[in-house]
């Protein structure tokens, strides 16, 4: 049975943040393929400036070009808004039917689920598995979480990668004001910001 991973976000741009933490969890989790799931406009960052889709689409595109087990999910760009997750996973469990899949989060959005994430306990429900990322400052009461939540904690894969303090508003700060970026992307990404002249 085939193992699916889907990392969600709207990597504006994706950096070796999302590069490790999606590497890692390909392989820890031995899953099959793991897909990036871009997200045009997340309800939870409605207002706040985000780049143009198909600017993100070619950086993803650019990012994972040369991982055969990395694939482009556009489950969010081809239906219309508000684009929750528990929808993308029912979207996602119908075109890989028979396939065990999984959500890959980090553990701040394991610990905001209960209050955050709209209907988390269908969303939790449908997911074979959730693969959550360890950070040291996110402390998760599990207990007070299955209480909330009854069965989450049977679902839970952790991934354990190393932390990098890297942000996507950070390297858009240092693109715009002509500071030093290069290092914190894949190569592709940083040759085709600097290209198209993004985020300048």
């Amino acid at each position: 049975m085939l193992k699916i991973g889907a990392f969600g976000g709207t990597f504006d741009p994706p950096h070796l943040g999302h590069m490790i933490l999606a590497a890692e969890a390909l392989e820890q989790l031995h899953l099959d393929r793991l897909l990036w799931v871009l997200t045009p406009s997340p309800p939870h960052k409605l207002g706040l400036a985000i780049s143009n889709v198909n600017q993100r689409l070619a950086l993803v595109k650019a990012a994972i070009a040369d991982e055969p087990h990395f694939e482009l999910s556009t489950i969010e760009i081809d239906r219309p808004a508000p684009h929750y997750t528990v929808e993308t996973m029912r979207l996602l469990k119908r075109q890989f039917s028979g396939a065990q899949i999984g959500y890959v989060m980090g553990g701040d959005s394991l610990r905001d689920l209960p209050d955050v994430w709209r209907e988390p306990q269908r969303l939790v429900h449908m997911c074979d598995f959730l693969a959550v990322m360890r950070r040291p400052a996110d402390a998760i009461d599990l207990q007070a979480l299955e209480a909330q939540i009854p069965g989450i904690t049977a679902k839970l894969q952790w991934v354990d990668a190393p932390l990098l303090e890297i942000s996507a508003s950070e390297i858009r700060k240092r693109i715009a004001s002509g500071r030093q970026y290069r290092y914190f992307l894949p190569p592709a990404v940083y040759q085709l910001i600097e290209r198209q002249a993004y985020y300048r």
